[in-house]
């Protein structure tokens, strides 16, 4: 069976889409123009969002709602405009189903891969802060890997590899970090137990009243540990014997913990055993699987390292370029495809058009008040967002130009650019939404999928 037998494609003929499916419109200069109109238009929206976002800010809600709205609006136009009618035009090339499906699929995955590759990318490079919810993914990401190397040295402290790995979130917040020169004293015997100490890097010795060396302890190495439980004076002295770098956790800052977490303080308490104190002398809990457990369970951001990461995301080296390569990333796929497909005024994506055209608007304004916060100037701002407008302008008319037609070249580039707006709804759009709008969106997604459905059913088609 040919994709021009199924009942489907017998009902695309009878609205005229096999007439004229977009593309016969010759490629004048004046086409040129119209469709480079089309791609200002619908990129216009951004410049709207990023005003509403830095000087007239709309509720999370309502963002969450206009974006996921969008969403469904395009997920129907790439099934019907672009997949489904696609088919249909290989099929009149004479390719049966399985050729016309493995083609646009073929095509959509490649256009999906191109982008969610180039937008990880990106977004290790700065990209991620024109998003909220990709922001928070890249933080979170982040902190994993900075204290992956801070819990496998905490893990061979005897102490806390024997605390609940999954309450080590907070303890890991607390942590500090001090440098101690070769020859410097890290303290004395007699001094108060103030605190817990890891080697990080370098080595440290442990000195007897006479200054006699009792312990040469390297990375890894914790000492000063009972101070936590009990807090007593310290019975050793402890020198740099070279430059080292040391992991501490103060006392005060663990007492707070433990009033804040009563679990976390009734294991404490339990250590304080000399029985508890035996078993965690046996070392029976596995430092890796420890440190994994609890690298597992860092899932939030604090206030304080949101601001720090925002700086650093900022500061990194071509942050600026890369929004500016991420803004562009998201618009190029789409104004790609209304320049491809118009045929004249009758013939307008108008879904296409109008779920960019409303998802641009949510978008910029998060972008805008997470660039905000992240230390941009508003002119700044509206400068990044400004590019927006030019990639769009020239998208729509490469599109007419270069990828407009019946020609199987033409279908499966359209298909290509089809997959890359697909990704971004999936990646970017259905994120941020529930992000901000949380499961809420389901019903903005179904309405937006439903318009676009009746829209693409009141098309009348090029032979009508």
């Amino acid at each position: 069976m040919t994709v021009s037998s199924c009942f489907p494609c017998h009902a695309m003929k009878e609205r005229g889409v096999a007439a004229d499916p977009g593309g016969t419109l010759p490629v004048t200069t004046m086409t040129i123009l119209e469709v480079a109109l089309l791609g200002l238009f619908t990129t216009s929206s951004v410049m709207m969002g990023a005003a509403l976002g830095l000087y007239l800010p709309i509720s999370n809600r309502l963002q969450a709602s206009i974006l996921a709205f969008a969403a469904g609006s395009l997920i129907a136009s790439l099934a019907i405009e672009l997949a489904f009618e696609g088919a249909h035009e290989l099929a009149q090339h004479g390719a049966n189903v399985h050729s016309a499906w493995f083609s646009i699929a073929g095509g959509f995955f490649i256009g999906a891969v191109i982008y969610f590759v180039a937008s990880l990318f990106l977004e290790q490079n700065g990209a991620a802060l024109r998003y909220p919810s990709k922001f928070l993914e890249y933080a979170l990401e982040r902190k994993r890997k900075e204290v992956d190397h801070h819990l496998a040295q905490l893990s061979k402290c005897e102490l806390l590899r024997n605390l609940p790995s999954a309450h080590m979130q907070p303890v890991l917040e607390h942590l500090t970090e001090r440098r101690v020169a070769a020859g410097e004293i890290v303290f004395s015997a007699g001094d108060p137990g103030d605190a817990l100490y890891v080697v990080a890097s370098g080595k440290v010795e442990v000195l007897d009243g006479d200054g006699r060396t009792l312990a040469a302890l390297g990375e890894g190495h914790a000492f000063g540990e009972m101070a936590l439980l009990s807090g007593g004076t310290r019975t050793a002295t402890v020198r740099a014997e070279t430059d080292a770098l040391l992991l501490a956790v103060a006392k005060a800052d663990f007492d707070r913990l433990r009033e804040e977490d009563p679990f976390l303080d009734e294991q404490v308490r339990k250590l304080s055993h000399e029985r508890a104190l035996s078993n965690l002398r046996a070392a029976k809990v596995d430092p890796a699987r420890w440190a994994k457990t609890a690298r597992d369970s860092v899932d939030s951001i604090s206030r304080s390292e949101e601001h720090r990461l925002l700086q650093e995301a900022r500061a990194g080296r071509g942050a600026g370029l890369a929004i500016v390569f991420g803004n562009i990333l998201d618009t190029i796929p789409g104004c790609l495809v209304i320049g491809a497909k118009f045929a004249g005024y009758e013939s307008l994506s108008v879904t296409l058009i109008i779920g960019m055209f409303l998802g641009g608007i949510p978008e910029a304004a998060a972008s805008a008040g997470m660039l905000r916060r992240a230390g941009f100037a508003n002119r700044t701002i509206f400068l990044l967002w400004s590019t927006v407008l030019l990639a769009g302008v020239v998208a729509a008319m490469a599109g007419k130009a270069f990828i407009s037609g019946e020609e199987t070249s033409a279908v499966l580039a359209q298909a290509v650019a089809g997959g890359a707006i697909l990704a971004l709804v999936t990646h970017a759009m259905i994120p941020e939404a529930l992000h901000k709008g949380g499961s809420g969106i389901v019903l903005p997604v179904v309405g937006g999928f439903l318009m676009a459905l009746y829209l693409a059913l009141l098309e009348p088609g090029p032979a009508h």
